[in-house]
């Protein structure tokens, strides 16, 4: 595992892999984010817009990303963290959650995160920094 003592560029965080989405995951985060927008827990909504099913929340991955880096470090050490939702991540989708250092310097590390599912869809990418102090 890498630390954070002995951080170098090209350094991996461990994934984080997640299990299966599920509806009740979508209910769930629906009730704590207060995000009930009806695409993401309403089939019927979901296919009025001419979708096969609902997806999932893109803070939900968000949120994912946020945990892999915490498990990592210590949250107050976060300095950044900024994402781009690419893909929906639909429901039954196994999301992994992976970071990986791409610059060391004046004693903070820049990370590139992603989160990519199984078929090899990314759903979400992003950067953070980190303090090293």
């Amino acid at each position: 595992m890498t630390t954070i003592d002995d951080l170098q560029v090209g350094a991996e965080l461990p994934p984080l892999r997640l299990p299966p989405i599920t509806r009740t995951t979508l209910a769930l985060f629906a009730g704590a984010s207060g995000d009930h927008n009806p695409i993401h827990i309403d089939l019927d909504v979901a296919r009025s817009a001419g979708l096969d099913d609902v997806f999932a929340h893109g803070m939900l991955s968000m949120a994912y990303l946020g945990r892999l880096l915490t498990g990592w470090v210590p949250q107050h050490r976060i300095r950044s963290y900024r994402v781009r939702f690419a893909a929906i991540t639909p429901v039954h989708a196994e999301p992994t959650c992976t970071g990986r250092v791409v610059s060391v310097a004046d004693g903070l590390a820049t990370l590139e995160l992603a989160v990519t599912l199984a078929d090899g869809t990314t759903t979400l990418t992003g950067d953070a920094v980190i303090d090293l102090n």
